[in-house]
């Protein structure tokens, strides 16, 4: 039989090196968004094709063999600029198009995020967005997302980040639950009171303070506190609050709407928190010479939209 030209083989070899980023066939597929047994089947192909075993398979992993690797190595490069060459000239288009995945935290996302996207998908009908809502750290290069949403106080060097508005901490509770056990003066009444914290890892949470007007002598004073509920979630810390549990330490973003209404009031306003959470808000991809369109644009809307809402 007549052996196969190479020249049909290219979607065969981007295949592997998708396989070798995504690390299972399951995965792979789903990147490529094609089935498990179509991936399995152009991997076989290959590897008739080069007459080598190209991937050693278990019941529970894979791995590339010492050939599937050089192959991968080598042709990785050339898949990129591919990749590149084929971004810039889409985006000659007018209009921003093409699938966007972004990852954003949990309470990020449904309480800022998600309106913002449905204004966006309004005005740029030719984007598709998969939003995959976590607060677990990405790897957003073997994950394959385009962008993720940090709060964060250092984006990491090895990606570009753009910041989309300033964020701080905010001391709540209800009125009622002030009126009944008191409004605290300083940061240390806090000991007395029942606090709503995200967990961290010391055994004693603490929460740290700087005055807002500091006058000569003033300093930050870090208290220890005590609550009977911790969250790694600021939705589920608002809602305790809300429901008059005690005072909670949130994100400003998951508080606004609350303050705004009434439902919370603020608690020691001449006292800023610091250290609780990061101050900026980034949208955060890998570096790549180039950045799609549709990239920018998301990142402009949610700049603009952010800024306004925190307004």
């Amino acid at each position: 039989m007549e052996e196969q030209k190479i020249n049909t083989l290219w979607t065969h070899l981007h295949w592997l090196s998708v396989l070798a980023q995504q690390g299972s066939y399951t995965a792979a597929a789903a990147r490529l968004g094609v089935s498990k047994a179509a991936m399995s089947q152009r991997i076989a192909e290959l590897e008739r094709a080069a007459k080598v075993t190209l991937v050693q398979r278990t019941t529970r992993s894979l791995r590339l063999t010492e050939a599937g690797q050089k192959l991968v190595d080598e042709t990785r490069a050339s898949f990129e600029q591919i990749e590149q060459s084929f971004a810039q000239v889409r985006d000659l288009a007018e209009q921003p198009s093409g699938l966007l995945r972004v990852t954003a935290p949990v309470a990020f996302a449904r309480q800022q995020l998600v309106p913002l996207l449905a204004d966006f998908l309004k005005d740029y009908p030719d984007v598709r967005i998969e939003l995959d809502m976590s607060d677990r750290l990405s790897a957003l290069t073997t994950e394959g997302f385009d962008l993720a949403i940090r709060h964060t106080a250092r984006p990491p060097d090895t990606h570009v980040a753009w910041a989309l508005c300033a964020t701080e901490s905010v001391l709540v509770a209800t009125r009622a639950y002030l009126r009944k056990q008191g409004e605290p003066q300083t940061p240390a009444d806090l000991q007395a009171h029942n606090c709503l914290h995200y967990p961290r890892s010391q055994d004693t949470p603490v929460w740290t303070f700087e005055p807002r007007h500091p006058t000569e002598g003033d300093e930050r004073i870090t208290v220890p506190v005590m609550g009977n509920l911790a969250a790694n979630n600021s939705e589920a810390l608002r809602e305790a609050a809300l429901a008059g549990a005690g005072i909670a330490l949130l994100p400003d973003f998951s508080a606004q709407a609350a303050l705004r209404q009434g439902k919370l009031a603020q608690v020691l306003p001449q006292w800023k928190p610091v250290g609780a959470f990061a101050e900026t808000i980034y949208a955060i991809r890998p570096y790549a010479p180039h950045v799609p369109r549709a990239v920018t644009a998301l990142v402009d809307a949610l700049r603009n939209g952010l800024v306004q809402g925190f307004a």
